[in-house]
């Protein structure tokens, strides 16, 4: 199973606690259901309002099971940032 950095921005890094953490995910919804399951309180509610990028590429409207996470990979969690 590949290995990958989620990187933690703004309200997520704040909820869990650490700007970035590994995890072993073949897909994003792997590696999500991995950061709930170390996270269970605040995060899990900032999660649902986040975006996230795949080695720099934005997910968009994909549903997270179809999207494949690459060994040495990096998931960054964005939460809605304020201002313009």
């Amino acid at each position: 199973m590949p290995e990958v950095t989620v990187r933690y921005w703004a309200a997520a890094k704040a909820a869990a606690g650490v700007a970035e953490e590994p995890f072993d995910a073949a897909t994003l919804a792997d590696a999500l259901a991995a950061v709930r399951a170390r996270h269970p309180g605040e995060l899990t509610r900032v999660l649902r309002r986040c975006s996230f990028l795949i080695d720099g590429d934005p997910v968009g409207t994909r549903g997270h099971e179809t999207v494949p996470l690459a060994d040495g990979g990096t998931v960054e969690v964005l939460p809605p940032f304020a201002g313009g």
